[in-house]
């Protein structure tokens, strides 16, 4: 019995490893960027690319970044609220592979901008496409983990129902 709860431990451990890792790789980008750049500084990788640093207050594409610092309470809120569920949902279905990994990038990435409005009142991004005038807006690691495991979440909806 006590080897199957290990291997049990040892099963959703390796999902939070790997959140583990998308916060330290987010952190330290973010890190190295804010050392290397001050701030609306821009600096282009290729015709298509520039690192520039900014500070989201808001959401997604600074949704309410306007809004006069409510904005800031109420995101961490949130992020904690969706943390902590998606600490549940891994450990409840962790032998579910895609499904875990889809959480963890998401669970992941959450971390790393909440670490940031936590203790810098924003969030630091500094990845920006463009095509000619045309910018996407500016991210950062972590919002890149909780993108592809949205999209990875997403895919195994559509597989699971097909298998079904």
């Amino acid at each position: 019995m006590a080897t199957e709860s290990h291997a049990i431990s040892r099963s959703w451990l390796r999902w939070f490893v790997i959140s583990a890792l998308v916060i330290v790789l987010d952190q330290l980008t973010k890190y190295w960027v804010s050392q290397w750049l001050a701030p609306g500084a821009s600096v282009p990788v290729t015709p298509f690319f520039n690192l520039t640093l900014t500070y989201n207050t808001g959401a997604a594409f600074s949704f309410l970044s306007r809004a006069s610092g409510w904005q800031r309470g109420f995101f961490i809120l949130i992020a904690a609220s969706a943390s902590l569920l998606i600490v549940y949902l891994i450990i409840r279905y962790q032998w579910q592979k895609l499904f875990s990994l889809s959480l963890s990038l998401v669970l992941g990435g959450a971390l790393g901008n909440l670490w940031d409005r936590i203790f810098l009142g924003h969030v630091v991004d500094f990845l920006d496409f463009y095509v000619e005038a045309y910018h996407w807006p500016a991210f950062n690691v972590a919002d890149s983990a909780i993108t592809c495991g949205a999209a990875l979440l997403i895919w195994d909806s559509f597989r699971r129902r097909s298998a079904e």
